[in-house]
């Protein structure tokens, strides 16, 4: 397939498998928790498709495939829906109706969902194509580091450190790192011979110690259902925490906001996966995933971790919150969302292929 359709195919089955798992995970605990939903809608803007089930839900397909939504039953207050909306609420079923941990549970699903949907997609590989495993082969040596001083070599597998036997090069990495400046003996094997070197890590700026070696080529080993299911939630987890420090560090200066990528950038990189193949294009759709279920959970009005901070203020007062709070609120949120979408599209077409591009033609 040429490149073009091949992107646009790729990031409207990424995106709308995300946005799918997403919103039904609102859909179920709306379900769950006795509330009826009118609508449940993957895109924007005029439904292409359209069809009622027997709960009276309508279910569309947008012609615009950048998100969805549920629309829960009796979702306005009574303070905002007119007489004649109100009319027609079921009683009982309705969103505003329901306790504030009913409503938690609800907006909390579609995140919730956003992390089961990766770790069996993570699971998945790790039982039909196994999970990467590094060796402690030597893959290249900096040039001027403290491995080449001590005379380690591209092809050396180590086997041990200071007598500690290793077999995964995380293990490697985790040792040198304690031992800024201090001695190590490395054992490693080198065509059939066994050499012991000394080598003293340098210190980088964080304090901790690096040889300067890169690993070789990692293996895959496939594993049993209940291994795959456990090592998915540790990838996850993994993947949660590498992206709330790299928004850290974002926002204290510590990495150039220009990582930020928008749907562009998300188009792009599911192109590239897909010619790599379906493992790849599984393993992106874990990682936005993961990314997806986190950024909805951040406290920004008018995303579910915005709504979520909201129930928490109401479940400590004992009631809402002032109507004109929720309004100013919501509306800084939409405005920070926008700005940042902006901001995001401005490094997509900048910083990607498309102002690679235009540079080209630009000399």
């Amino acid at each position: 397939m040429p490149a073009l359709p091949r992107t646009l195919v790729a990031f409207a089955v990424v995106l709308g498998v995300l946005v799918f798992v997403h919103e039904l995970g609102h859909y179920l605990a709306a379900r769950w928790r006795g509330v009826h939903a009118e609508a449940f809608s993957i895109g924007f803007g005029r439904p292409l498709l359209k069809w009622t089930d027997r709960q009276g839900t309508e279910w569309r397909l947008g012609w615009i495939p950048l998100g969805g939504y549920v629309k829960m039953h009796g979702q306005e207050t009574p303070e905002d829906a007119p007489p004649e909306v109100r009319a027609t609420w079921q009683a009982g079923r309705t969103f505003h109706g329901k306790s504030v941990g009913s409503r938690a549970i609800i907006v909390a699903a579609g995140p919730v969902a956003n992390f089961l949907l990766a770790i069996l997609l993570f699971a998945g590989l790790f039982m039909t194509l196994g999970q990467p495993v590094t060796t402690t082969s030597i893959g290249a040596v900096a040039t001027g580091s403290a491995a080449a001083r001590a005379g380690l070599q591209a092809g050396d597998e180590i086997t041990a450190l200071d007598g500690q036997k290793v077999t995964r090069f995380e293990q490697v990495q985790r040792y040198v790192q304690s031992r800024a400046s201090q001695p190590i003996a490395v054992e490693v094997a080198r065509d059939g011979t066994v050499l012991t070197l000394t080598a003293v890590p340098e210190a980088r700026e964080d304090g901790q110690g690096r040889l300067g070696v890169q690993g070789g080529a990692a293996r895959f080993e496939r594993l049993d259902p209940v291994s795959a299911l456990v090592r998915g939630t540790v990838q996850t987890a993994d993947i949660t925490w590498q992206t709330l420090a790299g928004v850290g560090e974002m926002l204290v200066g510590q990495r150039s906001a220009k990582e930020l990528g928008g749907p562009i950038r998300i188009a792009e990189i599911s192109g590239e996966a897909a010619s790599l193949g379906l493992g790849a294009l599984v393993n992106l759709m874990a990682v936005l995933s993961v990314s997806l279920g986190l950024l909805n959970l951040f406290p920004i009005p008018m995303l579910d971790g915005g709504h979520l901070l909201f129930y928490a203020a109401e479940a400590i007062r004992g009631r809402p919150l002032p109507p004109k709070v929720q309004e100013y609120g919501f509306r800084a949120g939409f405005a920070l969302l926008i700005a940042l979408f902006l901001f995001a599209s401005r490094n997509d077409i900048v910083e990607g292929s498309i102002g690679r591009f235009v540079a080209r033609l630009l000399g």
